[in-house]
């Protein structure tokens, strides 16, 4: 048994099955990865992908067991090249994050911004995407940090901890009836035809959640999950916008109106998750304490140790007060 080996099965598995893409994403030969998955499965004496003819169709039992170890080992792998790194250029690496277009465009930038001021040599990867893509991403290693407010909680070798909380704004046209409205409620909200996010996006369970404990059916008429589409159908009159607070920017949004929403809806909390056995370099930890200031390096790795141990993480926060967006 080979570590390349174990490489292609896993890379395969994470390319749809297409052994053609996989290869180019290798660098290497189409026959050459079907040959090594082969002499892997006759020494294992089990077939990890189910084949018709000679395309994969599915992961077999044995293989999807098979996988889940694979990952371990190749996450294993990634770390001792991170220890070596660390003891060769402490301030020198890659670091790589998933994130939702909110986080992105309204949050991360200021964070960023003095990350690589402070790491000059570290190359910053940032990946976009649904929740669940993020998720997936830091799950299977191809990222090292995924940060979003939904979705984390799908994996359950994520090690996740609060950030900082925020909640919703409504946003209006100036010549809008709600515009000069005083004492906003859910009830007046839904008169309105609404624009705000997908389902799965930036805390839309919240707003749902909020509907329906008061006995109400929005008329949601159109979702996206970039904020600044939202603003700018609502800019056109399709509807009123229910959006994050932070993705309101008084100084760019000036054709628009803010109307605080705090009251009627319940915070959400956005979070930061990376894979457990993942080796924390130093930049890594200056990352997350620049992002979350309460996310200090023996509160990092007291979660790492609950999380390992299958102990809760959450009692670690909640004497907490997290920061507001």
């Amino acid at each position: 048994m080979k570590l390349q080996q174990l490489r292609y099965i896993w890379e395969v598995a994470h390319h749809d099955l297409n052994v053609s893409a996989t290869a180019q994403s290798l660098y290497t030969s189409q026959p050459g990865v079907s040959k090594q998955m082969r002499l892997l499965e006759d020494e294992l004496g089990v077939e990890v992908f189910c084949r018709s003819g000679k395309h994969l169709t599915r992961i077999t039992p044995a293989g999807e067991a098979i996988l889940k170890v694979v990952g371990e080992i190749l996450g294993q792998v990634e770390s001792i090249k991170k220890i070596a790194e660390e003891f060769k250029n402490e301030q020198k690496g890659d670091l790589s994050i998933a994130t939702t277009h909110t986080q992105a465009r309204y949050v991360l930038p200021k964070t960023i911004h003095r990350f690589m001021e402070g790491f000059p040599d570290v190359s910053l990867h940032m990946h976009q995407g649904t929740p669940a893509q993020i998720s997936e991403m830091a799950s299977n290693g191809t990222v090292d940090f995924a940060i979003a407010t939904e979705g984390l909680d799908h994996h359950s070798d994520l090690i996740m901890m609060p950030c900082y909380s925020w909640n919703r704004c409504v946003v209006v046209p100036k010549n809008h009836p709600l515009a000069n409205f005083s004492g906003i409620t859910l009830e007046k909200l839904a008169e309105y035809p609404i624009v705000t996010y997908v389902k799965g996006f930036t805390g839309r369970s919240k707003l749902d959640e909020a509907f329906e404990t008061a006995g109400l059916s929005p008329n949601i008429v159109f979702t996206a999950s970039d904020a600044d589409v939202i603003k700018t159908y609502v800019k056109l009159g399709l509807g009123i916008g229910i959006i994050a607070s932070m993705a309101y920017d008084p100084i760019k949004d000036t054709d628009l109106v803010s109307i605080n929403a705090n009251k009627l809806f319940d915070e959400s909390v956005t979070n930061i998750g990376f894979r457990k056995g993942t080796f924390m370099r130093g930049y890594m930890y200056e990352f997350l304490q620049q992002f979350a200031p309460h996310l200090t390096k023996d509160l990092i790795d007291a979660a790492c140790y609950r999380h390992a141990h299958r102990q809760e993480i959450q009692p670690l926060f909640d004497g907490i007060n997290l920061p507001q967006h």
